[in-house]
């Protein structure tokens, strides 16, 4: 019986801990489940929605529209807090809302994935260099970057892309 036991450790340590060490690896260097915690990004993610994200962000190409994952301290010194937010402004860009509507460098942006105009206006304002700007889907409810008194992120705060939604199963798809 204790040679079995012995035997049964022996064929199953090897490969669990390979397994837990990869998983790790994976999540700390390549992807990461999320969860949403709020409905700042309504329509296109509800709250509770369970999403992936690529991690490797020294390979990352950040184009506008993008979902991004991360940290922030939006509150000057009030404490870093998870974010997950639609990209709207790179380094060196214009950023204004007027009329319920969003101009990028003096252009219309066209935001499909928006379900109602925005009732406030913003701006202009630019991007500083290694920094970017981000908006939640809600604006009219979200608490981002056109509220924020610390409203750009560094790039040293950004974790990761959403590529993939995995909960709820009626919603499985890439982002």
């Amino acid at each position: 019986m204790q040679q079995k036991l012995k035997k049964l450790v022996k064929e199953w340590l090897t490969p669990l801990a390979i397994a837990i060490i990869l998983s790790i690896l994976v999540q700390t260097y390549v992807a990461q489940a999320v969860k949403v915690p709020t409905g700042s990004m309504l329509p296109s993610i509800q709250v509770n929605d369970r999403l992936i994200m690529e991690k490797m962000v020294d390979f990352t190409t950040w184009e506008h529209g993008d979902i991004v994952v991360f940290n922030h301290d939006a509150n000057d010194g009030k404490g870093t807090v998870r974010y997950v937010k639609r990209l709207i402004g790179l380094p060196g860009d214009t950023i204004e809302i007027r009329n319920g509507v969003l101009y990028r460098n003096g252009e219309q942006a066209a935001e499909a994935y928006l379900s109602v105009n925005m009732n406030y206006s913003f701006g202009p304002i630019q991007v500083p260099d290694e920094q970017y700007f981000f908006l939640g889907d809600n604006r009219n409810n979200s608490y981002d970057g056109h509220l924020w008194p610390n409203r750009f992120v560094p790039e040293s705060e950004l974790l990761g892309k959403v590529i993939f939604r995995f909960y709820p199963l009626s919603d499985i798809g890439t982002m």
